[in-house]
Order: C-alpha cells, then sequence, then structure tokens
C-alpha cells in the first residue's frame, strides 16, 4: 500500500485537500443547503430600502448643488444688472451729450430716450416670447384636443 502523502495531509488540515485544480477526489462538493424564501425576500425588501434610501439621499444632494447654483446665479446675474444700468447711463448721457450740439438739448434727450423705449421694448417681447416657449415645455397636454 501506498503511503500517504506529507503534503496532502497538510492541505487536509486546511480544509483544501478535497479539490484542487479542478480534481475531486473525495467526490462532487457538497451542494449548498437551500435557502428559505422568507430569507430572500428579507433580503429583496432590505435591499430596496437601502437603494430607495440612497436614491433619497441622491435627490437631496442634487436638490442643494441646484440650490447653490442658483444662488451664486443670482448673485452673479443681479452684479452683471447693476453694471449694464451703469453702462446704458453711460451710453445715454454720452449720446445725449454728442448730440446737443447739432440738435439741442431737449431734442438730443428725447432722440434717446426713444431710442432707449425701442430697444426696452424690443427686449420684452422677446423675454414674452422665452417666457411662452417655456410655458409650452411645461404644459402637460402638448397637442390640446378641440371640442367639435
Amino acid at each position: 500500500m501506498a503511503s500517504p502523502d506529507p503534503d496532502a495531509t497538510a492541505s487536509d488540515d486546511r480544509g483544501l485537500g478535497r479539490v484542487s485544480h479542478g480534481y475531486a477526489p473525495g467526490g462532487p462538493a457538497d451542494a449548498p443547503p437551500p435557502v428559505p424564501l422568507s430569507d430572500i425576500v428579507r433580503d429583496v425588501v432590505d435591499d430596496l430600502q437601502a437603494t430607495a434610501k440612497a436614491e433619497l439621499a441622491l435627490l437631496e444632494a442634487r436638490g442643494a448643488v441646484a440650490g447653490h447654483g442658483i444662488k451664486w446665479a443670482s448673485v452673479w446675474g443681479f452684479i452683471a444688472a447693476c453694471a449694464l444700468l451703469v453702462a446704458m447711463l453711460a451710453v445715454a448721457f454720452g449720446a445725449i451729450l454728442a448730440l446737443m450740439p447739432h440738435v439741442g438739448a431737449l431734442l438730443a434727450t428725447l432722440i434717446v430716450f426713444a431710442a432707449l423705449i425701442l430697444l426696452a421694448a424690443f427686449a420684452g417681447w422677446r423675454a414674452k416670447r422665452s417666457a411662452d416657449d417655456i410655458r409650452a415645455a411645461f404644459r402637460s397636454d402638448l397637442m390640446p384636443e378641440e371640442e367639435d
């Protein structure tokens, strides 16, 4: 009879002697015991709860980032609007001073005033069109049905 291999007994002590490199001298490995359905359902419910909590945390984080962006966009937009107002005043005063020697102070003021009113009317009309586009994008019935 052959004597047992000392390396095989050492690996048996570690639990690795039964399967080595795809060869199973003791036969196929034991099948794992079946998992009860209640454990599977509990794991699924736990996973769904964890997923829901993660989604809510993501939404909260996205809201915080959006709030931060809105705050700073508003601040910088206000600064830009103030700078634009000062620039428009400078242009208006400069235009009045440039026209004054040619047409007089009152007519120069009226010409610049009319030009700025026309510019404001055009900008208001464009803003209204853009607001209508936004309103149309958020309308729930994009193709309203008309009654005959």
